[in-house]
C-alpha cells in the first residue's frame, strides 16, 4: 500500500535532489549538461554571501517568518478554541465553511480582493473620502508590506490550518472536562489545564515544521505584488532564486540559493526538534 507513495517519493523528491550537484558546477545545460560540465567547488556561495541582493531578500524572508510565527501562527489554535467551544453544531459546521472556504481561492483572487478593499480606489478609500478623510492606499505602501502579507495569509489559510487543531481537540478526553467541571473549574481553568496541555504536542510538531520552512514564505503572494511595492520590501528567498537564478539562465547560481535554503531549513527542523525533546516533548521524531 506504501509503495506507490514511495515511487512518487522517489521520483519527484529524491532523485531530483542529485540535481544539487549543479551548484558547484560551472552549469552549461545546452553544451556539457549535469555530466558534462567543470566542477567549481564553493564559487557560487562565495558569490552568493556576497551579493547585496541576496541578504536583503534573506533579511526579508526572516523578518517576515518571525512576524508570521508571533501573530500568524497562534490564529489557527484561537479559531479551532473558538469553533470547538460552539455547543451548536449547525452554527459550528457554518464558521466552519466560512473559514475554510478563502483557502481554495487563487492568491491571484485574494490579492484581487483585497485590492478591491484596501487600495487607492478600494472601498476603504472610497469610505474615508466621502467622510472628508484622505485615502489609504496599502497595497502599495513598502512600509506596511508585512502587515499585509500577513493579513492576507491569516484570511486565506488561517481555517485551513485550524482543521488539525480541531482534530487534536476531538481526541481529548470529555470526561476530564467533566471531572474538571465537578471540582470548580470554570472555562478558562478548563481551557489552561485540560485543552491546551491536550494540544500542546501537535502545536509543538507544527512549530517545528513552520520553524522549518522558515526561508519559504512563498513565491505566487510575493511575486504578484513585486511590483506594487518595489523589490526592496517584497524581495524575499523564493522570488530572488527566481529573479537571479532561473530568469537570468544562471541556474548553478541558483541551485546554490535554493540548496542553501535546504540546509538551513534541515539545521532549524533539528535544532527545535532537540528543544522540543528537552522540553519533554515527543517532536517529528525521537530516538527509540
Amino acid at each position: 500500500m506504501a509503495a506507490p507513495m514511495m515511487l512518487l517519493v522517489w521520483g519527484f523528491w529524491w532523485i531530483p535532489a542529485l540535481g544539487n550537484v549543479v551548484a558547484f558546477q560551472d552549469y552549461k545545460p545546452f553544451t556539457g549538461g549535469i555530466f558534462g560540465s567543470r566542477l567549481v567547488g564553493f564559487t557560487h556561495f562565495q558569490l552568493l554571501f556576497a551579493d547585496p541582493e541576496f541578504t536583503r531578500a534573506l533579511v526579508n524572508t526572516l523578518a517576515i517568518t518571525v512576524f508570521q510565527l508571533v501573530f500568524y501562527f497562534p490564529v489557527p489554535i484561537m479559531l479551532a478554541l473558538l469553533m470547538h467551544s460552539l455547543a451548536s453544531a449547525r452554527l459550528r459546521s457554518m464558521l466552519q465553511s466560512v473559514v475554510y472556504l478563502p483557502y481554495f481561492f487563487s492568491w491571484v483572487l485574494v490579492i484581487a480582493i483585497f485590492q478591491q478593499m484596501l487600495g487607492g480606489a478600494g472601498l476603504l478609500s472610497q469610505v474615508l473620502r466621502a467622510n472628508g478623510f484622505e485615502g489609504v492606499d496599502w497595497m502599495t505602501d513598502p512600509d506596511t508590506f508585512i502587515l499585509l502579507v500577513t493579513s492576507q495569509a491569516i484570511w486565506k489559510e488561517a481555517g485551513f490550518g485550524a482543521i488539525i487543531f480541531l482534530a487534536a481537540l476531538a481526541a481529548i478526553d470529555p470526561n476530564q472536562y467533566e471531572a474538571a467541571a465537578v471540582d470548580g473549574a470554570g472555562r478558562w481553568r478548563r481551557l489552561w489545564h485540560i485543552t491546551l496541555p491536550g494540544i500542546r504536542p501537535v502545536i509543538v510538531l507544527l512549530l517545528i515544521l513552520r520553524l522549518g520552512d522558515a526561508l519559504n514564505v512563498g513565491f505566487e503572494q510575493f511575486f504578484l505584488q513585486r511590483s506594487a511595492v518595489g523589490s526592496q520590501a517584497s524581495e524575499v528567498f523564493d522570488t530572488f532564486v527566481y529573479y537571479s537564478g532561473i530568469r537570468t539562465g544562471d541556474f548553478d547560481y541558483g541551485a546554490a540559493a535554493g540548496l542553501f535554503k535546504g540546509v538551513v531549513g534541515l539545521v532549524l527542523i533539528l535544532a527545535a526538534n532537540k528543544a522540543a525533546h528537552l522540553l519533554g516533548e515527543r517532536g517529528v521524531y525521537s530516538k527509540s
